[in-house]
């Protein structure tokens, strides 16, 4: 804290935003590994990180989750997790025709994307799948039908992404992303495609859509931003990227200790938030530390309150 305390006297207000930290899905996933881990004991074994965060994995991991890449890492009969963010069939495949015990975590949200590209396709559609590349949720979905389901990453890619059949086209999006962005994509694909078709409801999860809501006022009165997330969890970096288009500096922090004091100089004004996979306790850790700059006031802007539960899988759920 000595250097912490070297920065004194220059913030002297932190605005936090709400809803920040996990959401129902994160708490879902979350919830699956360790009821597994108390059922059945470790090892549990955990394709991808369980959720995109640092300090949750090493939490599980240090209880006894064995994280892995891929299926042919687990050994033969070890109980297996599918993560929040969602596998492809062939992985679902893959384990059942290895007869490995599987609990699947999938974000319900995640499901409903699946769900509905399974619709699309099924009624003969080419779907564009607005999304990053090589997100594992995106790869999921990909997986649904690879050869009739198209990834739109940008406005660019959607004024090039080739279609079977223009009037028999419809579109998904990543439950991550940012609502501008997507929206962008979405207009530039209308103009090509007249005749584009979407869900019935957006695919950008009420979790997603409530923290950039919020930290969208919190930038409007903040000299800085600082997001709590990993680098890999995409809804914590579109948060750091919603915060500068609203106008503020902003930087994404895996914890306390990743926090440069250079950029506190001349922030008055520090708005604090973090994305849907980060603990609370990370946020509370940053406060403890910019209250022992001198920040005297505490506030916190509140968007939307969030109520959304999600039942566990039958396989971990309490009788």
């Amino acid at each position: 804290m000595a250097e912490w305390a070297a920065a004194a006297g220059s913030v002297h207000r932190v605005v936090l935003a709400s809803p920040r930290s996990f959401c129902a899905g994160v708490e879902r996933a979350i919830a699956v590994v360790e009821q597994a881990l108390r059922r059945h004991g470790p090892p549990v074994y955990v394709r991808k990180q369980i959720v995109h965060n640092a300090r949750v994995v090493a939490d599980l991991r240090a209880r006894g989750a064995v994280f892995v890449d891929e299926l042919d890492e687990v050994p033969d009969g070890a109980l297996t997790v599918f993560s929040a963010h969602g596998v492809a069939p062939a992985v679902r495949q893959e384990a059942a025709d290895r007869r490995l015990p599987v609990i699947d975590a999938t974000c319900p949200l995640v499901t409903k994307v699946h769900a509905e590209a399974r619709r699309f396709v099924g009624r003969g559609d080419t779907v564009l799948l607005i999304g990053h590349s090589s997100h594992e949720e995106t790869d999921g979905t990909l997986g649904e039908a690879p050869e009739r389901i198209r990834l739109v990453p940008d406005p660019a890619a959607a004024g090039t992404v080739r279609v079977d059949d223009p009037t028999r086209v419809s579109y998904l999006v990543q439950t991550t992303l940012a609502t501008d962005e997507a929206a962008e994509i979405i207009n530039a694909l209308r103009q090509r495609f007249p005749a584009l078709s979407g869900p019935g409801s957006d695919d950008i999860c009420y979790a997603t859509t409530n923290r950039q809501r919020a930290v969208t006022t919190v930038a409007g009165q903040a000299d800085l931003v600082l997001v709590v997330g990993s680098a890999n969890s995409s809804n914590s970096r579109r948060l750091v990227e919603v915060a500068e288009r609203a106008g503020s500096r902003a930087h994404l922090v895996e914890d306390v200790g990743c926090v440069d004091l250079r950029w506190l100089v001349g922030a008055t004004t520090v708005g604090v938030t973090a994305g849907a996979s980060a603990p609370p306790g990370l946020v509370d850790e940053l406060v403890a530390a910019l209250t022992a700059l001198g920040a005297g006031e505490v506030s916190e802007h509140t968007a939307a309150v969030e109520d959304v539960r999600f039942t566990l899988p039958k396989e971990v759920r309490q009788p």
